[in-house]
Formats: structure tokens, sequence, C-alpha cells
């Protein structure tokens, strides 16, 4: 591989030791039969989960807030609200990872597309795409590139997109999975040739590593021989610009932070006080994870009567909302080596600033 300008490629020796998806300019798209003749042949989406994020909520909440300590699942935080307030934080000068997962598509793109030469890549999580795009644009992918499969829980996201995916890139067919990574991942439809699957983001810092372990387990199931995963992941660096990519002087991720809150509220008619809790974000570094939580002023009693729900929330307890690990390419090689994956190569941008890595790993 030659070396891409403004970005190191990293082993494990030579090393120094997500969400929301964006809103689009084009309709979204919720009855297929309005699409054209030409789209409809070759558009498929399979819902497997039509109860989708909020279906699932009254179960995760009520287990949660009834848990020590207090916790709800990170994927609360994307309703329509908490999906644009997550858009404004991928803008916020403070919030690196981002920017840096992009630069590193950028400068990557082109030689991983010639080298790999899938005939289709599968996205988890995938959102609108919109990184996919740099993938889907190297100059090699119309001679090998045939089927796109998005799998993510909103239908409406996935189909939009894929009408701008099918408007852009003539040469492609979309196959969309509406569910979700962790529960539906054997629904992703048999592959058609060598597979390259893509989980961006840095959206695999967001599980805990039994649940990362058992994740990316089911993710090497969906892996021949020649086939591949390319994962974004933040890289540690010095602990100010992580807790400041959490805590930006606007505000912005405090309300994304609370308008968990608000989402619960509407679906499940709780009575939470979102003004009431105070955002906290920090790095845990014995487990080298930014945590989120969120913090009473003082005590709030919480009920949510259609499910039964009735909890006292003290100020000397927090409600913990998102965990988003920090890595480093040797504990990359291990968690994909548990996994039954192998860290074939580990791309980091050189700046200090926004260290981030795309890893691209076969099966072991």
């Amino acid at each position: 591989m030659n070396g891409a300008r403004g970005r190191a490629l990293l082993t494990p020796r030579s090393a120094a030791g997500t969400l929301g998806a964006p809103w689009l300019p084009f309709p979204l798209m919720t009855d297929l039969a309005h699409a054209s003749t030409e789209y409809a042949a070759r558009l498929s989406i399979d819902v497997v989960d039509a109860g989708g994020v909020a279906g699932r909520m009254a179960e995760d909440v009520l287990a949660g807030l009834t848990a020590v300590p207090k916790q709800l699942p990170p994927k609360y935080f994307y309703d329509d609200a908490g999906s644009r307030l997550f858009e404004q934080i991928t803008r916020l000068p403070e919030y690196y990872p981002s920017r840096a997962e992009r630069e590193l598509l950028e400068e990557t793109a082109d030689e991983l597309m010639a080298e790999l030469r899938p005939a289709e890549i599968v996205e988890l999580g995938a959102g609108s795409s919109a990184k996919t795009r740099r993938l889907l644009s190297a100059p090699t992918a119309p001679e090998h590139l045939r089927r796109f499969v998005p799998l993510d829980v909103s239908r409406e996201i996935v189909e939009s997109s894929a009408l701008g995916l099918l408007a852009d890139f003539p040469y492609l067919s979309v196959h969309g999975v509406i569910g979700d990574f962790e529960r539906h991942l054997h629904h992703v439809p048999q592959a058609i040739g060598r597979r390259l699957v893509l989980f961006l983001g840095g959206t695999i810092g967001n599980l805990h590593p039994p649940e990362r372990t058992a994740f990316l387990a089911s993710v090497r199931g969906l892996l021949g021989p020649g086939d591949r995963v390319l994962i974004g992941l933040d890289l540690v660096k010095d602990v100010a610009t992580m807790e400041a990519a959490y805590n930006d002087s606007a505000g912005v991720t405090a309300e994304f932070n609370r308008n968990m809150l608000r989402f619960i509220n509407r679906e499940l008619g709780a009575n939470f006080e979102p003004e009431a809790f105070a955002h906290r974000a920090f790095f845990n570094a014995e487990h080298s994870r930014i945590e989120m939580h969120l913090a009473p002023s003082v005590p709030q009693e919480v009920s949510a009567p259609d499910i039964s729900l009735s909890v006292t929330i003290s100020p000397s307890e927090t409600i913990w909302t998102e965990s988003s690990y920090k890595f480093t390419p040797e504990s990359v090689a291990g968690m994909l080596a548990d996994a039954g994956l192998r860290l074939e190569r580990c791309y980091a941008n050189d700046r200090p600033d926004r260290r981030f890595a795309l890893a691209l790993a076969a099966p072991a």
C-alpha cells in the first residue's frame, strides 16, 4: 500500500499509546411505489424490525432506571430532534471525530477500493451513508461494485438515502435492511461476491467490551475468506481534547443529552423535567472511555404510568447515557482477535488533536 498524505499507517507495534443520521437535501421516500421504474428495479428494502427503536424503549427504560447505576441506551438520543442536534455537534469546532474520519476516508478510499475490489459494501448503522459516498465515488468502483446493503433502524432514512445513491451511481443496486445492527445481522442478504463491511463513526466505542466482542463475532460471521471489515475508531489522545469534544462551549451536546429525556416523555408518558438535569462528560482513564451522564440538581420523582415505572433520582446519583471508548492500535488488535478477526492495517491521521483511525480487518 502506498502512504496517503496527511495520515500514518500504524501497526500495533509502531503506535504510541456514534447516532444520528444527517438530514438530506432530497425528500423522504416512504412509499416505494412512487419510485421510478428504473429505481424500483435496483432497490429492495427488507423490514425486519418494524417497531424500530421506540418499540423497544419501554423494556430498556424500565430496566435501565431500576438498575444500579441508572443508565439509558444511547440509541435513544436519536429522535428527529436528537438527529438534528447531532448534526450540529458534528460541525462544532470541538468535535473532531467526524471531521477526522471524513479526512481519512478521503485519503484512503481510492486505494482501498482499488486493492479490495468488493462486489458489495454492507454498512452497519448506515444512517444517510454520507461518508460511504466517498468509497462509491472511487475510480474503480464501477468496475467491480454492484450492490450496497445499508442496515439501519430508520426506514425513512434508508429509503431516502438509497434514492440519492441510485440517482448518483447508476451502476449500483441497493438492498436495504431495516433493523438493529446488534440483533439483525443474520438478515443481511447472502453475499454476491467479495464483501466489504463498514462500521463507521466510532460507534464501536459505544459498546462495552462484552457487547463489542459479541457484535464483532457476529460481523465475523458475515465475512468469507476474501472479505474485509473497515471500522472507525477514536484513538486515545490528551484528555482535554477528548473531554472538550463532549463539553462544547455552545452547549449543544448538553442539549443533545437532555433531549433523550424528552423523547422518553413523549413515547412513554414519563414526566422527566429535562432542564433539572445537568450534563456531565468526562474521561474515565481506568476504562479508557468518555462517559456522559445526566445529574439532577435536586431529587427528581420520575414516573411513567404506561410502564409502571416510579423512581427517585437523587443528586448523589446520575443517569449514565453514553460510553465512548477510546483505543490504541494495541487494544484494537486485541479486540479484533477476541472476535476471530485479524488486524491488517490501521490508518490514522497524524494530527495529535484529531487522532482517529480506520482499522481494516480480515477473518483470522
